[in-house]
């Protein structure tokens, strides 16, 4: 066995303290690592994306620091705080609710309304909306999508009592929607919660009860049967009228005619009166006996003559007279004929 002597103690000491002098290098590598790879991880989570469908709002000790579009940004980490908002147009339904099967549910306290008429109606309305600017949206309400429906239950009761319940069931729906649309954009920007009126429509509009459905209905098919019976109306003055208009062109083209005629035939007449006067001033007593007999050979003919004694006892129809004439001139002709007859026979002889 080997003794140990002083300066052994002290050597086995030595290599003792000298073997582990590697160890401290390798720790310190380990260590950058470790701050590389924390360093990383903590610029890494700066990076933040934001999609086409939302905006992000940065904040930095609860102050706004700006708003971002769609897009790959940087923020400060454990320092600058992103929210997001979604941008995208939502809806709603006002006046009523959708069950588990789809099948919309009358929302009595807000779907009843009253009309200018005292009459109530069960009128329901789909609202869309957006985010229009995403600060307000986040502070500057608690709620406000609830703040948005209020307001549209207000503009709609103050709009629908302007109306009749006819007149909101058929005719008026469609100035309903617009000025309900223009009251509530109005109320929302002097509210500034961020949110913006799309669009709203009325989806269905009808008296809350079965016995004044059907009569409405009744009334509706009457109002339906009436707008036929005006379009056929319609229809036929459409088919008549240009027939109207043909014959009454027709008429006034025959009476243009007939008064070109008219005109030529008395110019025509006048100019054969200015050659008769030329001739009567040249021979007055000649030209009148003329004009007399030319007259009276156009109105005889055509005339029955009677001459009387001045009284009543003794009538002589000329008619009677001319007819014994025309005989007696008839039989005269066939005497004179048959002596002509006989004296040729005799004279062949």
């Amino acid at each position: 066995m080997r003794n140990f002597g002083f300066f052994d103690f002290f050597k086995r000491k030595r290599d003792i303290v000298d073997e582990p002098k590697e160890m401290p290098k390798i720790g310190k590598h380990f260590k950058y690592i470790a701050l590389v790879v924390v360093a990383v991880l903590i610029i890494s989570s700066g990076f933040y994306n934001v999609s086409e469908q939302e905006n992000a709002v940065v904040t930095m000790f609860g102050r706004v620091v700006r708003t971002d579009t769609a897009g790959l940004y940087f923020k400060i980490p454990f320092l600058q705080k992103v929210n997001y908002v979604d941008i995208t147009t939502h809806g709603t339904g006002v006046g009523y609710s959708l069950d588990n099967n789809g099948q919309n549910i009358t929302d009595e306290t807000n779907g009843i309304m009253i009309t200018s008429d005292f009459n109530l109606l069960d009128i329901d309305f789909y609202l869309e909306y957006r985010v229009s600017d995403p600060v307000a949206y986040l502070y500057a309400s608690d709620n406000p999508e609830e703040i948005l429906k209020n307001i549209a239950l207000s503009s709609i009761r103050s709009v629908v009592a302007d109306f009749t319940v006819d007149e909101a069931m058929t005719t008026a729906k469609g100035q309903i929607q617009s000025i309900v649309k223009e009251d509530m954009t109005r109320e929302l920007n002097q509210h500034d919660i961020g949110l913006a009126v799309v669009n709203i429509t009325v989806q269905d509009s009808e008296p809350p009860t079965n016995e004044i459905k059907q009569a409405f209905k009744a009334v509706e098919t009457a109002k339906q049967g009436a707008d036929t019976a005006k379009n056929n109306a319609l229809a036929y003055q459409n088919e008549q009228l240009p027939k109207a208009e043909a014959n009454a062109d027709k008429i006034i083209q025959s009476a243009e005619a007939d008064k070109t005629a008219r005109i030529a035939e008395a110019e025509g007449q006048v100019v054969r009166f200015n050659e008769m006067y030329e001739q009567y001033k040249l021979y007055p007593h000649i030209t009148k006996k003329r004009m007399f007999y030319e007259t009276m050979e156009e109105l005889l003919p055509s005339l029955k003559v009677i001459i009387s004694d001045g009284g009543t006892q003794t009538l002589m129809p000329l008619d009677s007279f001319s007819k014994a004439e025309d005989e007696v001139s008839t039989d005269i002709v066939s005497e004179d004929t048959g002596v002509t007859e006989t004296e040729t026979k005799e004279g062949e002889e």
